[in-house]
């Protein structure tokens, strides 16, 4: 019996670790992540790119790069660079539809914004509370629904 057990254990874990060797599909076909798209795929470079700037600049410093050298691939970076923002910002425009989109968009979060803190001053002592809150936080007194946006000058206690 536990040889039985031990033998199908052992050839569950052989198909486990062959499976991956025997499937057709090979490295590099199929469908691509979710996330790459144009606008990543240069984030990305652009990343890797600012990197090398910065490992060129310490060997330099360190002595490893000639000056000339470091002059000519620093340029050769930096406009590479430019480019790919300059595709990322083109990548971004928005098309008349969109903007009008964000623009219907910043005007509803102006007119919901409320300046902070000021709906949410206890009228017990004076703290101002963060947003939303039913209790003060300084010294635990029930901020009322009538209380809040009164305009009234809080009493301190002494």
């Amino acid at each position: 019996m536990f040889l039985g057990f031990a033998l199908f254990i052992a050839g569950g874990m052989a198909v486990f670790v062959a499976a991956p060797l025997l499937t057709t599909e090979k490295v590099g076909e199929g469908s691509l992540p979710i996330d790459v798209t144009p606008l990543a795929d240069l984030k990305r470079r652009r990343l890797v790119l600012y990197e090398n700037i910065q490992d060129l600049e310490f060997e330099y410093k360190a002595g490893k790069i000639a000056r000339d050298d470091f002059e000519s691939l620093s340029a050769e970076y930096r406009t590479e660079a430019a480019r790919l923002m300059a595709d990322s910002q083109a990548a971004v425009t928005l098309t008349a539809e969109e903007t009008l989109i964000e623009r219907e968009v910043a005007a509803r979060r102006a007119r919901g914004r409320k300046e902070p803190g000021s709906e949410y001053v206890c009228p017990e002592c004076g703290f101002e509370n963060p947003l939303p809150v039913k209790f003060c936080g300084e010294c635990g007194a029930k901020i009322s629904v009538k209380s809040v946006g009164t305009g009234d000058k809080p009493r301190r206690k002494k």
